[in-house]
């Protein structure tokens, strides 16, 4: 059996890694009772989910009234908090995620500047 050549073999790896279908979100919600802002992050993340990540995302949803030892696990600030544990890098965004556009680009689910393009016509029209 030939060997492959190591770039070919790293442009291979890279590229299973990035296929979409194959990756995996795994998303943590951390909110604070059942607030109108807790809520609202809920029904926002839930959309986002369902959307563009349909069968791709594991969503939790933590109360941290109710579980108090992830607010300081977690080192949380603020709530609503939601959190990107995989795919790396991590990132927490904060509020009720009304943005979807920062959202999606903070998930690395659109690119920034299909983002960018997006806001310029919503703004032109």
């Amino acid at each position: 059996m030939p060997k492959k050549d190591p770039a070919d073999v790293t442009a291979e790896f890279e590229k299973a890694l990035k296929d979409e279908n194959q990756e995996r979100y795994i998303l943590r919600l951390y909110v604070t009772g059942m607030t109108p802002k807790s809520l609202r992050a809920i029904d926002n993340v839930k959309k986002i989910c369902n959307e563009h990540l349909k069968g791709r995302c594991e969503l939790e949803v933590i109360d941290i009234y109710q579980q108090p030892d992830y607010a300081k696990t977690e080192q949380l600030i603020a709530a609503p908090t939601l959190i990107k544990k995989l795919p790396l890098p991590l990132r927490k965004f904060i509020g009720d995620m009304s943005n979807e556009d920062r959202i999606l680009v903070g998930l690395d689910i659109v690119p920034k500047k299909e983002s960018e393009r997006v806001s310029r016509k919503i703004n032109d029209n």
